[in-house]
């Protein structure tokens, strides 16, 4: 088919790579050296066409001849540009010498384009710049209504409890009906109480439970008095009768009730034998 046939259905027909502004037509295919939708910047009407894309920063030349058109899968024919730009014009003048120079023409100034803009990225990765973030706006106000129900809980709390507050202050609720003291109040309540003395109560009569070497030395005290009241020129006259007194009198220590519920008894019969002994001397 002719390249003025493809022409003339595209342009009068339907393209969808056009797209019809207010300032002009424009094209929106990748291959199209202008970006202008006409009859010489076409890369669908022209059998013979040359263009320059951008892979990932590196430049290529693309060649399309009528001799490959009946290959799709090798109908552009690349080749890669060097980094400087005199030695990618060169490369440019080397694949299109015997090409019409409008095109070639519109090549170079492609890439002239291309390599400015590639410097302003450079500089503009290099320069520290704020990055603009997008706040999701379904997000944003479920955060504020959030927000606002959550003062107003906390308005409510704070409400109820200085009218709480106020209730207790007149005695509304009363002592009795209140189980739940603040800890530390009560805390200071008690230590204020403990530093309160107590007044002292009445001694009750408490038993005494004594060991029964004090018994023992309470029983002789009472023979030494007993004996100083007999006659003299008795006193180094110790008969068997004293020994056997003497050995009543001492017995082994037992528990200090028995001991002390004993001592009247004790007492008692060495008294009465001790003066049943003085009236027989006396007697003889």
């Amino acid at each position: 088919m002719s390249d003025d046939v493809i022409w003339h259905c595209i342009r009068h027909n339907h393209c969808s790579f056009m797209a019809k502004i207010t300032t002009g037509i424009f094209c929106r295919n990748p291959y199209n050296v202008t970006g202008i939708c006409n009859r010489s910047s076409c890369p669908l009407a022209n059998s013979r066409y040359a263009t320059i894309r951008d892979h990932d920063g590196i430049f290529y030349l693309y060649m399309k001849t009528a001799e490959r058109a009946h290959l799709p899968n090798k109908l552009w024919e690349r080749v890669k540009l060097p980094r400087n730009y005199e030695k990618a014009m060169e490369v440019i003048n080397k694949h299109l010498e015997f090409w019409p120079r409008l095109l070639v023409h519109k090549i170079k100034q492609r890439l002239t384009k291309m390599t400015q803009y590639r410097i302003r990225m450079r500089k503009l990765q290099l320069k520290v710049r704020e990055k603009v973030m997008t706040m999701p706006r379904k997000e944003t106000q479920r955060h504020i209504r959030r927000m606002d129900k959550a003062e107003k809980a906390a308005q409510l709390e704070k409400n109820i409890e200085s009218e709480l507050k106020e209730r207790l202050k007149k005695g509304v609720y009363g002592v009795r009906d209140i189980y739940n003291y603040p800890f530390k109040e009560f805390d200071t309540i008690l230590e204020m109480e403990k530093d309160d003395v107590a007044p002292p109560e009445e001694e009750e009569d408490e038993v005494e439970y004594v060991e029964g070497d004090d018994i023992e030395l309470m029983d002789d005290m009472e023979d030494m008095e007993d004996f100083e009241g007999l006659p003299d020129g008795h006193d180094g006259d110790m008969d068997e009768d004293d020994f056997s007194d003497e050995s009543v009198a001492k017995k082994p220590k037992g528990s200090g009730s028995d001991s002390r519920s004993n001592v009247g008894r004790k007492s008692k019969k060495i008294i009465e034998v001790e003066r049943d002994e003085t009236n027989t001397r006396q007697r003889t």
